[in-house]
């Protein structure tokens, strides 16, 4: 617990992780909060739950708002362990 904000973090299990994919692909969820100005930026919101319900109101929401089926939700519940490392000589190629 932290003694200053009395705010505790707590560990839960989950069963998998359940990200939203665009036609089969990751991506990225970008926001504009205002399109005049450029303040306070773009925000980038969360494409991947613990909570399946999550993932799924995501996917009906963004199917119905670009008229389509291409998005889907993936479960996923193992992979390939990485660190930052690793990624960065994979972006310097």
């Amino acid at each position: 617990m932290d003694s200053g904000s009395f705010k505790s973090e707590e560990i839960l299990k989950a069963e998998a992780i359940y990200a939203v994919f665009y036609q089969g692909k990751p991506f990225n969820l970008r926001t504009h909060l205002n399109s005049l100005q450029d303040y306070p930026g773009p925000k980038y919101k969360k494409v991947s739950f613990s909570n399946p319900g999550h993932a799924f109101n995501l996917m009906e929401k963004m199917n119905k708002l670009f008229k389509c089926q291409d998005f889907t939700v993936v479960e996923l519940v193992e992979g390939k362990e990485v660190n930052e490392h690793d990624l960065a000589k994979r972006t310097d190629k």
